[in-house]
């Protein structure tokens, strides 16, 4: 029974994650995708680009911040990113003439980086075999919520649970 409510208070977390993060998408100008690659064209100018499962190749202009969740970016030669380019279980690479105005990283994954390559900001990297980092930042979160719904399912039972009568 316990599995069955961890299992659905997830499900629930995931589907409000999916939709609040459609939901804030700008029209045109940002990119929101699930499973699918966005590709951002040369001349293209957009305002966000935030992918999961996916990866995002930028040969045009990026306003905001792109972001891989499970996917690579790559920002190909004149590809421009006017904020921070974050990857999470994935890689980035930025080819010559790329350019990222802020910062760059990447938790478990690698970075490649062409010398010509400009980047503004700090460049951070979490190891490309770190599953440890993946865990903590991810998984740790859910295993306290379902440490917390357990105790009170577990609290509900024993409140509930009638008296045993006194055996003389």
């Amino acid at each position: 029974m316990t599995t069955r409510i961890i299992q659905a208070l997830a499900t629930c977390l995931f589907t409000c994650l999916v939709l609040s993060a459609t939901a804030y998408a700008d029209g045109s100008r940002d990119r929101t995708q699930f499973g699918s690659t966005i590709n951002i064209g040369p001349g293209e100018e957009i305002t966000e680009a935030t992918c999961f499962g996916c990866s995002v190749h930028v040969r045009g202009h990026v306003k905001g911040d792109v972001t891989a969740f499970g996917g690579s970016v790559l920002i190909e030669d004149q590809g421009e990113v006017g904020g921070d380019a974050t990857v999470f279980a994935g890689d980035l690479r930025l080819d010559k003439g790329a350019a990222v105005k802020g910062g760059v990283t990447v938790f478990g994954g690698r970075i490649r980086r062409d010398p010509a390559a400009l980047v503004t900001g700090d460049v951070t990297n979490f190891g490309g075999g770190s599953v440890l980092w993946l865990f903590l930042i991810f998984g740790l979160p859910f295993v306290v919520l379902g440490g917390v719904v357990l105790l009170i399912v577990l609290l509900v039972r024993r409140l509930l649970r009638p008296a045993a009568p006194a055996t003389a």
